[in-house]
């Protein structure tokens, strides 16, 4: 582990939106020849063939010969005046990212609230043929007003007005005597619903609160235009698996939980860890069929803590070898410092961040930064491995 310092009723569809891809983002020459360069535009210091002219009284008849040499000379004629033929298209590949808000929110509430942060890692991904899918679903359990933390009841309301629900939602609800989680099944069973939906489906129908962004496309008012345009032609490898999580306060506790009971921690190609709560094995593997069989990539839990009802303990032994980054605001009051690093303990190898702030998801650059470089770095080892278990099976 190392440390650097340094809510509407959920959508039932949204379009994708995207952003240019940055040029000044700069990536290793290993890097870029991992995941895919865009092919070389047509060597533009060509000799072109001198072609003979006719005297001024006479105009030479058309022939075969000539017609078929016409592509060639035209090409050469237009290298001649820096004209160059159209640069071929690159084949991206998609990466799909689930995005877990927190307690009190919805998915679409927690997309308007990281849209700076959406579009700076479609933007760093892009340099890089990678095209990011980001889906924001929204959890099951919907709170009522009394159970919204600060909540006051206005003066004269009546107890039909004081229990009235709110447009806010919970992936699980916590017993205050025992600290333990109710309904957490439910949060898991919704997890799978979406996962099972885009994997299978391709995330194209937008159900239960489900809202995709897709960094190929542009939103219906128009922004991202000149993306979408860039992307035409351009093949997308479509993703098979969800391969990241990223999360927010309690999102972030159920993304770490999510990546645990996914991981494979004796080996890449090993088998998850046993469930040892029979009440739990029912949801744990809805989840595991849903993403077939593979763990996740990477995980990121913004103000995340660790889970500690004993019946969740075998989540987390052996501890997560998912990659985790683990970001935490200096100033924040909400969720205790002490629960979010009991969660870094938890994982191994974890990456730590720390902002100068309080419990939210920071978006100026400079944040985002650390969360670029760590979903690129997670997706290299990842490209690394799959590499080796192709050449190791060739040799069988």
């Amino acid at each position: 582990m190392f440390r650097i310092l340094i809510r509407t009723t959920p959508a039932r569809s949204f379009q994708v939106l995207s952003a240019q891809p940055s040029p000044s983002f700069s990536i290793s020459s290993a890097t870029y020849n991992k995941f895919g360069s865009r092919r070389n535009m047509a060597d533009s210091s060509a000799q072109s063939t001198p072609v003979e002219s006719s005297s001024a009284s006479t105009t030479p008849a058309p022939n075969a010969n000539a017609n078929a040499n016409a592509p060639a000379q035209q090409k050469q004629q237009n290298n001649k005046k820096g004209k160059r033929p159209p640069q071929p298209k690159p084949v991206m590949k998609e990466v799909r990212i689930l995005m877990l808000h927190g307690y009190t929110q919805s998915g679409p509430l927690f997309r308007a609230k990281t849209r700076a942060l959406e579009k700076q890692v479609i933007k760093a991904l892009a340099p890089l043929n990678l095209v990011p899918t980001l889906i924001y679903p929204t959890a099951p359990n919907r709170l009522s007003v009394l159970e919204i933390p600060g909540y006051e009841p206005s003066p004269g309301s009546n107890s039909g007005e004081e229990t009235e629900l709110a447009d806010s939602w919970a992936w699980f609800r916590r017993e205050e005597p025992t600290w333990n989680y109710r309904f957490i099944g439910e949060g898991f069973e919704r997890l799978a619903d979406v996962m099972r939906a885009v994997n299978e489906e391709g995330g194209r129908e937008v159900v239960d609160g489900i809202v995709i962004t897709e960094g190929a496309n542009a939103n219906a008012n128009g922004d991202g235009a000149e993306r979408r345009k860039e992307m035409e032609g351009v093949h997308v490898v479509r993703s098979q698996v969800i391969d990241g999580v990223i999360g927010f306060s309690q999102g972030g506790a159920m993304a770490a939980m999510l990546a645990a009971a996914l991981d494979h921690p004796s080996s890449p190609g090993g088998h998850p860890r046993p469930v040892l709560t029979p009440e739990h094995q029912g949801w744990a593997k809805q989840i595991r069929d849903a993403n077939k069989g593979q763990p996740l990539k990477f995980c990121v839990s913004y103000s995340g803590f660790f889970a500690l009802p004993p019946e969740l303990g075998w989540l987390w032994e052996p501890k997560v070898k998912t990659p985790t980054m683990h970001v935490l605001g200096s100033l924040d009051t909400v969720v205790e410092e002490s629960r979010s690093r009991r969660l870094v303990e938890a994982c191994e190898d974890a990456v730590v961040v720390v902002h100068p702030g309080g419990h939210f998801v920071p978006v100026k650059k400079e944040w985002v930064a650390p969360l670029v470089g760590f979903i690129i770095g997670c997706l290299e080892k990842s490209a690394e491995q799959e590499t080796n278990k192709a050449e190791e099976e060739e040799k069988l």
